[in-house]
Order: structure tokens, then C-alpha cells, then sequence
């Protein structure tokens, strides 16, 4: 690593190239609008250091995980606890297995990110690998005890306006409460994430839907109390300042079932498990019913669905969710949302954006989708499609149906902290490289590309996100 080159990311070709290096350099310093991650409120509420590099970089960063797994790694080589009697490397030993395997992450989004952080928010330019492990793990230590690399000031330093949290409506928002009411008033909120309490497949859901009455002051006995409490953990939510709720159900199918079916399932399930299909039509009711709630009270819904999560079952049973065994899988927009959009989608106060883990469906579906329902956005490219092909396709897929104005703008998805203006980079620059070939074409003059350009960047989302305001 000599530096970062200023064109990364932008055409190969001179003429579009020069027209991208103008629009990027028109929107590179808008400030950082991030309405969905999964950054922990606590580092924000409690200003928390970060322990050192590994933590940062590779403990908290499934897409690291995976990539290092992939290759024969085992887990407790990357420091990540598992069975009794398996010895987890330290946190300087998994950094090492790490460096010594940098060359693994050639041609993906994760060394791109990497890179912009050692660059640009540490000021290294040592080249990651094995020789250079134990210095930059040193350095990068360092760094991380100043005052200057706390969460807040990085926080300031990156120009963060709004940033959303995702969060269990069954645990207390207390780290959110701490950020409402101490002396440090950042923009952070959270978002409602009702799965662990909507999931019947879920070990722990009765658990959760016992905690879910606790935090409301409600009984969650009956349906109808389960139901009212949601409703209450919502409003917790908005006085806290949320604007979005998230569900990542395994399809994207919504449609009512009979009261007297859906009552007398919740019932069973509170006494002992259910089937497969007895879940799925429960989730599918309640994708209506959180809809409902949407349009009463405001919350934009975030659907993303598409997942089929824990793959790898030995993994999962040792090591626990969220380490790099969730595979994408086809799904079906068109049949799944269809009673869902005949009943909200042309509902003014009510804004559904859809994800994707399934690129078919983008030119298939979603576009045209998009381009008739006035409730509909298309999500940002997610996940596995978090990168320059990801983004560059997600464009040529939608943009000829959907045409600019309806997508929900950036959104970051970041769980590693540091990594968050390097993900709105990345997305900058191939948006500014994707407008430029338009105007390079003659499809798109100069100034309507600056405008779609700031759009995308920052205001999009603002308008999805924050409808209500300037």
C-alpha cells in the first residue's frame, strides 16, 4: 500500500473519468447520513474506546470472518470463542493470522474499506502483512487510547448528521436514554427490529416475548396483548427519536390469515413449538400487521429479506450467530408483497423500502414494482452486493425502470465503527463514475447528473428517512 490513488474506483476512461472526478469532488464532503447499521448505542452512550485493532477490524466484521474461514481458518485461530477445551488466540495472534492472510481480500470491498481507514482515518500507510503485523497492531494501539480516536470525536471528525441503530424492541433502549439525556446530544436513534419477538422458529422467543411484556408494562398472554405492546415499544421507540422499523424475514411474503388461526397459534406457541409452515404463516400475518402499525404511526418499513441464516449448522451450534454461515437464497417480490402493496402501497403516509439479496429480482421485480407503487423504495445494494460491482449493477438494473427518484439513498449497513465513511466512499465515487458515463453518452446533461449526484449521496435518504424535515 503507497497511498490511495485519487481515481480509485472512477472509469478507465479519460473523458468519463474527468466528468466523475468533478461530480465526486462535489459531493466527496457532504456530511454522513447512515439510517441503518449496527454499531453498538453503548460505544456512542458510554464514549467507549476501542480495545485495539483486532476487536475493530476483525472480531466485530463477519465479512473479514468469512473470507479468512473460507481458506481453513479456524475460528479459534481468529481469536472468536467456541467449545469448551478450544483456546482462542489472543487478540495479537488472531491480528497476525489476519495480516499473514491480507492477500486473501485481492479484488473484494473489504480491502477497500481496510485501506481508507489505515489511510485516511489512522494515518498509516505501512502495507498490511505479516512482516508489518506486530508494528501496525502497535501503532494502531496507540491511536486507539488518544482522546482523538474515541467514538464521539471520530464521530465529529467524519461529518456523521444522523445515525440509526437496529435494536430489539423486547430489550430496554437504556444506552439510547443515556444519549437523550446526557450532555453529549450526537444524532443518533434507534430502529425497531421486532424479528427475535415475530419468529416462532426462534429457541428463545417465548423468552423474548416475556421480556417484550416486561419493558412494555403489558401482558403479552394473548394475541391482542402481544399486539399492544408492539405498539407501546414503538412509540418508546419514536419519543427516542426512531424513524424506521427493520425485518429480515426468510421470505418477503405478507398476507393475512383468519384471527381465530393466528390467535390460537400464538397460544400454542407460548405452551411449546410449532411447525415450520405454522411459523412461516405467523410472520407473514405479522408483516401485515407491522405494516398497519406503519401506517399509523409513521415509521418507515425496511424489509430485507433473503437470507438463510446459520448455514453451517456445526457453526453455528458452536460459535452462535453472525460469523459468516448466512447464504443468500431466492425469492419472489412480486407475489410475496402483493397483498401488502394492494393494501398500503398507494397510502400517502406509509413507505416501505425493500432490500434484496437476490439481483434477479432487481430488473424483474422490484424496478418496475417501484415505478407504480408511490409507497415502494428500492434499498441500497446490500450485504454481498456491498461493493463496486454490487453498486454498479444495482444502477444498470433498476435506473432504466425506476428511473432516479425511487431508491432510498446510501445506507451503510456498518457494524465496524471506523469503516463508515469508507463504505459513503465507495458508494460516491462509483454512483459519480456510474452519472458520468450518462453524461459522457450524452443521456445526461452536466448539471442534472450534480443534482442526481447530491440526490443519491445525501438527500434521497433524508426524504425517505426524514420526511418531515429541512
Amino acid at each position: 500500500m503507497t497511498g490511495l490513488h485519487p481515481d480509485r474506483l472512477l472509469p478507465a476512461g479519460e473523458g468519463a473519468r474527468a466528468i466523475a472526478r468533478e461530480l465526486y469532488e462535489a459531493v466527496r464532503a457532504l456530511p454522513l447520513f447512515c439510517p441503518h447499521t449496527h454499531i453498538d448505542p453503548w460505544v456512542l452512550a458510554e464514549d467507549r474506546p476501542f480495545q485495539d485493532p483486532y476487536q475493530l477490524f476483525v472480531e466485530s466484521d463477519h465479512y473479514v470472518q468469512r473470507i479468512l474461514m473460507s481458506q481453513g481458518l479456524s475460528p479459534a485461530q481468529l481469536g472468536l470463542a467456541g467449545p469448551a477445551g478450544v483456546t482462542a488466540a489472543s487478540p495479537r495472534e488472531a491480528w497476525r493470522v489476519f495480516a499473514a492472510n491480507w492477500h486473501l481480500f485481492r479484488g473484494t470491498p473489504t480491502r477497500v474499506w481496510i485501506e481508507q481507514q489505515l489511510v485516511e482515518v489512522f494515518g498509516l500507510d505501512t502495507p498490511l502483512g505479516p512482516d508489518t503485523a506486530d508494528r501496525l497492531f502497535d501503532d494502531l494501539s496507540a491511536l486507539l487510547a488518544t482522546p482523538e480516536f474515541r467514538p464521539r470525536a471520530l464521530f465529529r471528525r467524519f461529518g456523521v448528521e444522523f445515525l440509526a441503530t437496529t435494536d430489539a424492541p423486547h430489550q430496554p433502549l437504556t444506552a439510547h436514554e443515556k444519549l437523550q439525556n446526557g450532555d453529549w446530544h450526537g444524532p443518533v436513534v434507534p430502529t425497531f427490529r421486532p424479528d427475535a419477538v415475530v419468529d416462532l422458529e426462534k429457541p428463545d422467543w417465548v423468552r423474548s416475548v416475556q421480556q417484550l411484556a416486561e419493558v412494555a408494562d403489558t401482558d403479552t398472554s394473548t394475541f391482542d396483548g402481544y399486539l399492544e405492546a408492539l405498539r407501546i415499544r414503538r412509540q418508546d421507540f419514536i419519543r427516542l427519536g426512531a424513524t424506521a422499523t427493520d425485518h429480515g424475514p426468510v421470505h418477503p411474503h405478507a398476507a393475512r390469515a383468519a384471527d381465530r388461526v393466528v390467535r390460537d397459534l400464538y397460544r400454542r406457541r407460548l405452551r411449546g413449538p410449532v411447525s415450520q409452515d405454522e411459523a412461516e404463516l405467523f410472520r407473514s400475518h405479522m408483516l401485515m400487521e407491522l405494516a398497519r402499525m406503519s401506517v399509523d404511526d409513521g415509521l418507515v418499513m425496511q424489509l430485507h429479506p433473503g437470507s438463510t441464516r446459520n448455514h453451517d449448522r456445526a457453526m453455528f451450534r458452536d460459535h452462535g450467530p453472525d460469523i459468516g454461515a448466512d447464504i443468500p437464497h431466492p425469492v419472489n417480490f412480486v407475489h410475496g408483497l402483493e397483498e401488502l402493496l394492494n393494501a398500503y402501497g398507494n397510502v400517502a403516509n406509509f413507505t416501505l423500502v425493500v432490500f434484496t439479496l437476490d439481483e434477479t429480482t432487481l430488473a424483474r421485480e422490484l424496478a418496475p414494482m417501484a415505478a407504480h407503487y408511490p409507497a415502494l423504495r428500492i434499498g441500497a445494494p446490500w450485504w454481498f452486493f456491498d461493493s463496486p460491482g454490487g453498486m454498479r449493477r444495482h444502477r444498470d438494473l433498476v435506473t432504466e425502470t425506476a428511473g432516479f427518484y425511487n431508491g432510498a439513498g446510501f445506507n451503510d449497513d456498518a457494524r465496524c465503527f471506523t469503516s463508515i465513511p469508507a463504505r459513503h466512499d465507495m458508494a460516491r465515487r462509483m454512483d459519480c463514475g456510474f452519472l458520468a458515463e450518462l453524461v459522457a453518452q450524452h443521456r445526461l446533461d452536466l448539471d442534472e447528473a450534480h443534482e442526481i449526484a447530491r440526490l443519491w449521496t445525501r438527500d434521497q435518504a433524508r426524504e425517505v428517512y426524514l420526511p418531515d424535515r429541512t
